[in-house]
């Protein structure tokens, strides 16, 4: 937690025609934090994740991350230095297995780099990768095709594709949505196990209750801009967020 951040973001900014989806946001990021983003829909929360990952380029405003600046990286840069997303729409390779799904990271070229290209029986490292986040290896789920699986799977999938590109900052979009309450549950503690390894993440939640128990600090966007930003409890307490919720996510 000491030292320079991992991540700095200085007046960020995307417009989309007349509209301001990202208007100027500013935050750093240490090692080893869990920052939540939360906001009403249509504030900006998947826009700065889209910026933040190279999937889309700023108007203006920098991202710095471990120094250097990757605003408008094309995204497969910006996931060789190591930084690792989730869809909110999950986006698998649907003709795969669930397993060979985890091949394609693990054949990447950061991973090779990092192994020293010696990274043992791939299938076997993905068959344990799905099983670290919820899939019963013995079952077939880890060989039917992604397109035969539940979406509650999938998710599971999205994340496990993350873990395997073995990045420093995972920036999650909404990975608990359209999940029920015992599958949130069986994924809530692999991402503190993340966190217990030294993982950093940014996690874009509309289940704040979950968000709460695993955040460090919560941003709050409303209409592209930041509203609040702090301790979870602090920040559901403050005015303009209660107003942006109309009292209906902070109550829930």
């Amino acid at each position: 937690m000491k030292g320079d951040p991992l991540l700095d973001v200085t007046g960020l900014s995307k417009s989309f025609g007349g509209v301001k989806a990202v208007d100027g946001i500013d935050f750093q990021l240490k090692e080893n934090e869990v920052m939540g983003v939360i906001g009403p829909n249509g504030s900006g929360k998947t826009t700065l994740v889209n910026l933040l990952t190279g999937f889309v380029t700023p108007d203006s405003g920098r991202i710095q991350y471990r120094g250097q600046d990757i605003a408008g990286l094309p995204p497969y840069q910006v996931a060789d230095r190591g930084v690792a997303r989730s869809f909110q729409m999950v986006k698998p390779f649907y003709a795969l297995s669930a397993f060979k799904n985890l091949v394609v990271p693990l054949q990447s070229p950061r991973v090779r780099r990092l192994t020293g290209g010696k990274f043992g029986d791939r299938d076997a490292v993905a068959k344990d990768l799905l099983e670290e986040v919820g899939f019963e290896r013995d079952s077939s789920v880890i060989t039917q095709t992604a397109s035969s699986l539940p979406h509650g799977y999938l998710k599971r999938l999205e994340l496990a594709k993350c873990i395997a590109l073995q990045p420093d900052l995972f920036v999650l979009d909404e990975l608990f949505s359209g999940l029920s309450l015992a599958e949130v549950a069986g994924i809530v503690p692999v991402i503190e196990k993340l966190v217990a390894g030294g993982a950093t993440i940014i996690m874009v939640e509309h289940r704040l209750r979950e968000l709460f128990r695993i955040a460090d600090r919560v941003m709050v966007l409303n209409f592209g801009c930041k509203i609040a930003e702090g301790p979870p409890e602090t920040v559901m307490e403050a005015p303009e967020v209660r107003s942006a919720y109309l009292g209906s996510e902070a109550e829930g």
